[in-house]
């Protein structure tokens, strides 16, 4: 049994490999920036690979317009964070459920649906900038029947923030910073969420 279940590990992950090689490689290609524009819309519902991959290859060839690849990753990412919310809203036993089910974290949905009960817009805001999928909190959010203005403005918020920290970290440092961005972003994005959230708790005691 538990061959078996090392055996189903290895598949996914040599399955997610191959995703990652394929995102990758439309960075070469003249269709390159429709392919960050559909990349970002298909990760905030249900696509495994995240769009800084391909934004940063991008911006490493061409560091004059990250920040234009910027935009076009947060404008995929916020229309994608709306269809996830429409499977979560009219398809989540069809289509949510096995969704969550693939990626395995049921906990993460459940945990995510119970922070909405207290304040939906910090935490997809905060959620746009972390490395946890965002498929989660978009799908989590029409299961909730969280305002879906608020999802648009959070989302634009969170998403915009994460996106624009690589762009302008490659504009400003070049392909030299790639390696650093790579290896310690998500360091770095629990460490900005931390301060965030710091941030708000001091707001809230002191206003």
């Amino acid at each position: 049994m538990e061959s078996i279940e090392k055996e189903h590990v290895t598949k996914k992950a040599n399955h997610i490999r191959r995703l990652y090689d394929w995102t990758i490689h439309w960075a070469q290609t003249p269709h390159s920036t429709w392919a960050l524009f559909i990349l970002a819309f298909c990760e905030s519902s249900f696509f495994p690979i995240p769009p800084d991959v391909l934004l940063i290859a991008l911006a490493v060839a061409l560091p004059s317009k990250s920040f234009r690849y910027a935009w076009i990753c947060a404008a995929g990412s916020v229309l994608g964070g709306c269809f996830g919310y429409f499977i979560g809203y009219q398809l989540f036993e069809y289509v949510g459920s096995p969704i969550i089910s693939f990626y395995n974290i049921t906990d993460v949905f459940n945990a995510v649906s119970t922070q909405y009960q207290n304040n939906a817009f910090s935490a997809i805001a905060v959620a746009g900038f972390t490395p946890i999928p965002y498929k989660v909190f978009t799908i989590a959010a029409g299961v909730c029947k969280v305002n879906i203005f608020i999802l648009i403005l959070a989302s634009g918020i969170g998403r915009s923030a994460r996106f624009f920290l690589v762009a302008w970290l490659l504009y400003t440092f070049g392909p030299k910073i790639k390696v650093y961005i790579e290896k310690f972003f998500n360091l770095f994005t629990i460490v900005f969420v931390i301060l965030l959230i710091s941030g708000f708790v001091a707001i809230k005691y002191l206003g």
